[in-house]
């Protein structure tokens, strides 16, 4: 990359943006059912290693962060299986971004299925301070329903052990559970597993993917595309796998009533906390729930920049990081039809919806549904984000009121079956905030 594209990114005053980075692709040692990646070894079938050269990830890790306005800049390495590179690649990292240690803070996150996970891996991560986010769903009979390996075995046993060596070495984690339509079914079963095995943060994705429409069936892809920008998309007819809204919502609810009575402050699920983040005006620290988005774009492992994760299609390629400035990237995504778009296309019932401040109607890839007065533009899971949100109004208003009185959330458990009675003459305990964990991708 030339020096002066990046002096230029560098003196752009503008908010902060965030790239998932990708580098080694869609290649991956698993073959999960649900996975909406697998389908672009086809889109990169040019380059099947799909491993970024170090001349793209010496051209990525010195633009982002002379570029990012913020102080603090964290990568985020995903997949595909980045793991699959081996230890010597993010050794790699590490030595590139040390270049820059005095410019600023530089954090590294890690998502990972744990599958090839051991000892030199976990010292590794703990000695650079890794957070690293493990893909499981549950117990045995929920994890391995759609998460297998090549050769359709499960791979609960092998990710189980990745969980269990990130614990012994002490390295920070989350886990991330996807939630596809058999999931759904089991909200407890999964939720006090996790518990069980000592797992404090959590975040719950749900599973949706359409079947082929006529655009995709057309490019030759497997699965159906995000719904377009700048058209309206009517081909709404998802996958077997596919998590129905309502089971969605009460999934949430079922976990949610099982955590606020027992878990705040010890066990930390992050939609839980992105909603009280809504509740009391906080921004969304997720772009899924913000007014707008365009500002979290993903790098290619060939140093192609994308609009969004969901977005790896060519209409939405904005450059390449060898060869282009990022913060130009930034705005054409803004201009691209993100940016106030997510905000302005809102059909009128979620304008008009009273949980809009936690919702804002959802990720754009999901908004292919239609709403009852026959808009186009409305989130699939609508029924089940509005369920849930309206159930736990009640709680998130107590919270607030510990909150703004310098009490900790927690102490929400004790006024559950009862009224919420504060003295404020009391001694106050520290003020904890349930959201701290959103800091933790």
């Amino acid at each position: 990359m030339n020096s002066d594209k990046t002096n230029t990114s560098a003196a752009v005053s503008s908010p902060g943006y965030h790239i998932v980075a990708k580098p080694i692709g869609p290649a991956c040692n698993l073959n999960c059912t649900y996975c909406f990646y697998l389908e672009k070894q086809a889109f990169f079938r040019e380059d099947e290693s799909c491993r970024m050269s170090d001349e793209v990830l010496s051209a990525y890790i010195r633009s982002y962060i002379e570029s990012q306005p913020t102080p603090e800049v964290e990568f985020v390495w995903q997949g595909g299986e980045p793991t699959l590179l081996g230890l010597d690649f993010f050794r790699r990292v590490v030595e590139l971004q040390s270049l820059y240690i005095n410019k600023k803070i530089v954090k590294n996150s890690l998502q990972t299925n744990g599958s090839l996970l051991n000892d030199d891996w976990c010292l590794f991560l703990k000695e650079h301070n890794f957070m690293v986010g493990i893909s499981m769903d549950g117990p045995r009979e929920i994890h391995d329903r759609y998460r297998t390996d090549k050769r359709g075995s499960g791979s609960f046993d092998v990710v189980m052990r990745g969980l269990k060596l990130l614990q012994k070495h002490v390295v920070d984690y989350n886990v991330m559970v996807s939630v596809a339509k058999e999931t759904a079914n089991h909200p407890l079963s999964v939720y006090r597993f996790f518990r069980e095995q000592g797992v404090e943060f959590l975040q719950f994705v749900p599973i949706i993917e359409r079947t082929p429409g006529p655009i995709e069936r057309q490019a030759g892809l497997s699965l159906g595309g995000p719904a377009a920008l700048d058209k309206v998309d009517t081909h709404q007819k998802v996958t077997d796998w596919s998590v129905s809204p309502e089971a969605y919502g009460d999934f949430l609810i079922a976990i949610y009533e099982e955590w606020v009575r027992n878990d705040v402050g010890t066990l930390f699920v992050m939609n839980f906390e992105w909603a009280l983040s809504a509740w009391i005006w906080q921004e969304s620290p997720v772009c899924i729930h913000a007014k707008q988005c365009g500002r979290s774009v993903v790098l290619e492992h060939n140093g192609d920049v994308y609009a969004c994760d969901h977005y790896v299609y060519s209409q939405y390629r904005l450059g390449n990081v060898v060869s282009d400035d990022l913060v130009a990237m930034i705005d054409a995504s803004l201009k691209s039809g993100f940016g106030e778009c997510k905000e302005k296309s809102l059909p009128q019932c979620c304008q008009d919806c009273e949980v809009l401040v936690a919702c804002r109607g959802g990720c754009p890839k999901y908004r292919f549904a239609q709403s009852p007065q026959g808009e186009p533009g409305l989130h699939y899971l609508c029924a089940g984000y509005k369920k849930f949100f309206m159930h736990i109004r009640k709680y998130l208003r107590a919270m607030t009121t510990l909150l703004e009185h310098g009490f900790p959330a927690s102490e929400v458990m004790k006024a559950i079956d009862g009224p919420l009675v504060i003295n404020l003459e009391s001694k106050k305990s520290p003020h904890r905030r349930i959201n701290n964990a959103t800091r933790r991708k």
